[in-house]
């Protein structure tokens, strides 16, 4: 039997709740690129940087360290940051 992490298990979930009733023209990117991309991504949502910590439910220091790329961050924060910034809605129910 094949040891499946939960987190993983959790975010393909998500992904597909989230992602339901959209054309499946929008995929996300499976391989995490540069650090880079995460001051774009935090952008892109349209969220301040507390906000942005907040929805992804680190520290605002973590994500500084993410964005001048001091830190990386997982497979799995990554993911998340990615369908915050996919849907917009889910970042205000994560906040709540």
């Amino acid at each position: 039997m094949e040891f499946k992490d939960p987190m993983i298990e959790l975010m393909n979930n998500l992904e597909l709740i989230v992602f339901k009733d959209v054309p499946q023209k929008i995929t996300l990117p499976q391989k995490p690129k540069a650090t880079a991309e995460i001051e774009q991504l935090r952008k892109g949502t349209g969220l301040k940087l507390a906000d942005f910590a907040r929805a992804v439910g680190v520290t605002v220091s973590k994500v500084q360290e993410w964005e001048s790329k001091r830190v990386k961050p997982s497979a799995t924060e990554l993911k998340l940051m990615r369908l915050i910034q996919a849907n917009p809605k889910l970042s205000k129910e994560l906040m709540e």
